[in-house]
């Protein structure tokens, strides 16, 4: 488990080193506009939840899951760093694309071969290590990312970023050694068994799972809001953006530190309870991100109460996959989860987006607000019946 967790910090530290300089990288050194940026950040994202759902159904097999989970780590990390290689906007997208897929049709592989690992009893800490790991890698990822391109440049940092996604596939592939013994037997095909998946009982969980999704926008548009506010009082553009992106740090520690306990918290008594408490501090989160808060005190409050949601809410998302899907059709069970949660960040994102536009910051945070509300409402749906530890078929 400790190794997957590991993997996940790596991984997460190599490309979110690329991630926090590519707008520079694209708009200083390729001369590229912001609407390029856009383009290939949502050709990127589309790709993850779309790898996701195929990367599930090949994750079945036990044999395949184990070369998908080494293999997608290791094409993030060159494809990742090659981005800095680049010497026109195609090539820095198409990287970026092909990162962003591997990422993807990873992610239900790793999932299923840390299901397979973990003791049943074990899965919220399992998995709330794991989510960990992801949210302390997007602290240590940035923070590399500007003390790097002072002293090297952002080509030179951007392929360094190979450094940590080697390590990440190196420890992946530790995993992999323990998970190869139970992964023996008939080959499986690769099909989404959506009826199987929802013969399992999954159907009533994914209503409150869908809600939180649809309200869970990206976090780049709270530090825009937290920008636009801490502009105030004659603090600069550059010392607003400074200051913001230090307390969204703040936000992804407490990710990292909340995963872990609310993992402990799962184990002790279900998913339901973590759920509904992940879906209610995002309520309280995108509430004070209506408000007009022009001081850091309470915005680092607001991105702490989102953080900490996070981190309770998607390790509860993973444990309840884990323990009511069949191994059997494990990996689709996660490259539907997975699917869901980058096709609903996405619609959220949007709505949020568009909203903002068209009416206020105020309007489009009560918005996401109100899905929160809503998975909070239909959280008594988030229990099942847990599934054997091997399916039949």
């Amino acid at each position: 488990m400790l190794s997957i967790g590991l993997a996940s910090f790596f991984s997460d530290a190599g490309h979110e080193i690329t991630t926090s300089i590519l707008p520079s990288f694209l708009t200083v050194t390729l001369r590229a506009s912001a609407g390029v940026l856009g383009v290939i950040e949502g050709i990127s994202d589309a790709l993850v939840g779309l790898m996701k759902l195929f990367g599930g159904s090949l994750a079945n097999d036990p044999t395949r899951r184990i070369r998908i989970a080494s293999g997608g780590y290791v094409v993030t990390a060159v494809a990742t760093s090659a981005v800095g290689l680049s010497t026109s906007v195609w090539q820095a997208g198409a990287l970026r694309a092909t990162a962003w897929a591997a990422r993807g049709v990873r992610s239900p592989a790793r999932d299923a071969l840390l299901a397979s690992i973990a003791p049943r009893e074990a899965y919220g800490r399992a998995f709330g290590l794991e989510r960990a790991g992801d949210n302390l890698g997007a602290v240590v990822g940035p923070l590399l990312a500007a003390l790097l391109v002072g002293l090297i440049g952002i080509r030179t940092t951007m392929v360094l970023a190979i450094v940590p996604g080697t390590i990440a596939a190196l420890a992946i592939t530790f995993a992999a050694t323990q998970a190869r013994a139970a992964g023996a037997g008939s080959r499986r095909r690769a099909r989404l068994e959506l009826r199987a998946l929802f013969g399992a009982g999954i159907g009533r969980p994914l209503v409150s799972i869908v809600c939180f999704e649809l309200g869970n926008c990206a976090t780049t548009l709270l530090i825009l809001r937290a920008t636009h506010l801490l502009q105030h009082g004659g603090r600069s553009l550059t010392a607003a953006t400074s200051l913001a992106v230090i307390i969204y740090a703040a936000h992804n520690l407490f990710g990292a530190g909340v995963a872990y306990a609310g993992g402990h918290w799962i184990d002790r008594s279900s998913p339901r309870g973590a759920f509904a408490a992940g879906a209610l501090l995002f309520t309280l989160a995108y509430a004070g991100f209506a408000l007009p808060a022009h001081s850091w005190p309470p915005l680092l409050v607001f991105f702490c109460l989102a953080g900490s949601g996070i981190g309770l809410a998607e390790t509860a998302e993973s444990a309840l996959f884990a323990q009511a899907v069949p191994e059997h059709i494990r990996g689709s069970g996660f490259g539907l989860l997975g699917a869901i949660q980058s096709f609903g960040a996405l619609a959220s994102s949007a709505a949020v987006g568009l909203i903002w536009t068209a009416a206020s910051p105020t309007v489009a945070f009560a918005y996401a607000a109100s899905w929160m509300a809503l998975a909070v409402l239909a959280s008594r749906w988030v229990q099942v019946s847990p599934s054997p530890r091997r399916g039949a078929g």
